[in-house]
């Protein structure tokens, strides 16, 4: 390998620079800086780079900057593929450098933005038909043949995505029980209504706060999981690997995730109307000093159990989006670990935005029912 080196020749008309070595980015050393130096401000060079052993980007570049000065293009001999690089390179740096392209965008770039996103969710609304058809599909095998249900990893599901959140739900529902206590009994003293405190606590968890936190919490927790797992499963070509053994992914993966959602959302909606009302009684105990005795006495009485069913029914709906979604966006990963990431954000954010769709949609429904 031999190091880049350079002579140059006088003639009448023109200065002539020979090009000999190894012009390449581990041996380009100071030749690229002397031969800067020697055509600067040149009127007529003839380059010859017909010596030249190897001859790579770095070199074409060192040839494109120092020629760019000239008032005469100079005149390159060289083989047909060093020229082809050498246009190449001189393209390239075109295109970084056009004041037009780099500074001003187009006209038309805010509506060619507009049309890309109607595309992509076009796309996107079309895969999640596809999804959901495939998903009704397996489950309807099942349904028709229970022994393709596969027990085994629906059962280690829903301890491992679904009863393991028990007492992050159980936590977070007591102090949101808490919080609502302190604040209605402050709220309503004022109006010479404390009483109404416990009304208030058990209507908000019945209907509302137990399956907005049982559902968030399980939509950044298995959502993200399911995503996480399945596309890790397919960048490795696992998914790939299962299709010629014949196995159908959303048995093998999809339907336990799915099934093992829906049978666990019912016991943690229960446990964080639970831990919330054990909430709402410690602080209407240490803020208005009723007895715990008295806070179950009004809650039986006055408040009824068509919340709580109002609230549970709910659960499974949101089960199925969070497990769809986590699912969907597992089998779209990509190539590489930002694909991956990227996918589970979206899934998070996705499911969380589901969830409070749904329940909105609930409470007007409901409201309409007068239920």
């Amino acid at each position: 390998m031999g190091r880049a080196t350079l002579s140059c020749s006088s003639a009448t008309d023109h200065l002539r620079v020979v090009l000999r070595g190894d012009w390449s980015a581990r041996t380009l050393g100071g030749a690229a800086k002397s031969l800067s130096e020697l055509l600067d401000n040149a009127a007529n060079v003839c380059l010859d780079l017909t010596e030249v052993g190897r001859f790579d980007t770095a070199g074409a570049y060192a040839v494109v900057i120092a020629t760019r000065r000239q008032r005469v293009p100079a005149d390159i001999h060289a083989a047909p593929a060093t020229l082809e690089l050498i246009a190449r390179v001189t393209r390239a740096l075109e295109e970084i450098a056009d004041p037009i392209n780099a500074v001003r965008p187009s006209r038309f770039a805010f509506l060619a933005l507009i049309g890309r996103g109607l595309v992509e969710f076009t796309v996107e609304i079309y895969r999640s038909l596809v999804f959901v058809g495939r998903l009704l599909r397996s489950l309807w095998r099942v349904v028709i043949h229970p022994q393709r249900l596969r027990l085994a990893p629906t059962s280690a599901l829903v301890g491992r995505a679904g009863l393991s959140a028990a007492w992050i739900i159980a936590v977070t529902s007591f102090f949101i029980g808490t919080v609502i206590g302190f604040l209605g009994a402050n709220l309503l003293r004022d109006f010479g209504a404390e009483g109404y405190t416990i009304e208030l606590i058990a209507l908000t968890m019945f209907r509302e706060f137990n399956i907005l936190i049982t559902a968030i919490i399980i939509a950044g927790r298995s959502s993200s999981s399911f995503t996480a797992e399945i596309g890790a499963m397919k960048m490795n070509q696992e998914i790939d690997a299962m299709l010629v053994m014949g196995v159908d992914p959303y048995d093998a993966l999809v339907l336990p995730r799915f099934l093992s959602l829906l049978l666990t959302i019912l016991i943690l909606t229960f446990i964080a109307t639970a831990a919330g009302l054990a909430g709402g009684l410690l602080s209407t105990w240490l803020s208005l000093g009723y007895s715990p005795s008295f806070f179950f006495e009004r809650v039986l009485n006055n408040v009824d159990a068509r919340h709580y069913w109002v609230g549970l029914s709910k659960a499974p709906i949101m089960a199925m989006i969070i497990a769809a979604i986590g699912c969907r966006q597992g089998l779209s990963v990509g190539i590489g670990v930002e694909a991956l990431g990227r996918r589970v954000t979206t899934s998070v954010v996705h499911a969380i935005f589901a969830i409070i769709m749904i329940d909105a949609a609930a409470a007007l429904l409901f409201m309409t029912l007068d239920l």
